[in-house]
């Protein structure tokens, strides 16, 4: 299931969708590479010191967030869907081995479809509740991931 037939449920999703001059590959790269992932995943003046990404169905993530005043802000998930150069799906339903996580909060369903020679870069956040969608948009959903898609961007077009 694409970005382009999935229902948006306007209750529970937040979505943000960029057209990007690069191809789909090197997107993926970057969500799926630590050492890419790193270098643009939080929000300046945000920093990302860490990821540990074993990108298969099933395979856990946890990439550590900092704000600029110090602390680390841990997010462990596990990915559900992986097609190459096309499609991420993961969780913080759960963490490394289906352990259920203590607090339930997004699916992110990612996709990355070739368009005119860019790429159509979509990011659905899918909640667990309503309440999770407005906290969600109250931190700065859109500010701050608009804020990553600008970094995604320019780190794809210098690898």
């Amino acid at each position: 299931m694409t970005a382009a037939t999935t229902e948006i449920d306007n209750d529970r999703d937040l979505v943000l969708t960029r057209l990007i001059d690069a191809p789909a590959a090197k997107l993926f790269r970057a969500w799926t590479e630590p050492e890419l992932l790193v270098q643009w995943f939080a929000p300046a003046p945000y920093t990302t010191p860490s990821a540990q990404l074993d990108v298969r169905p099933g395979g856990g993530n946890l990439i550590v967030m900092r704000g600029p005043d110090g602390p680390d802000m841990p997010n462990a998930g596990v990915y559900l869907e992986v097609v190459q150069d096309r499609k991420i799906v993961f969780t913080d339903a759960y963490t490394a081995g289906w352990k259920p996580s203590a607090k339930p909060f997004m699916t992110v369903i990612l996709t990355f479809e070739p368009e005119d020679g860019k790429t159509r870069y979509t990011a659905l956040a899918r909640h667990w509740s309503a309440e999770d969608k407005q906290a969600h948009e109250a931190m700065g959903f859109h500010v701050g991931w608009g804020i990553c898609a600008d970094q995604l961007e320019a780190l794809v077009k210098r690898i």
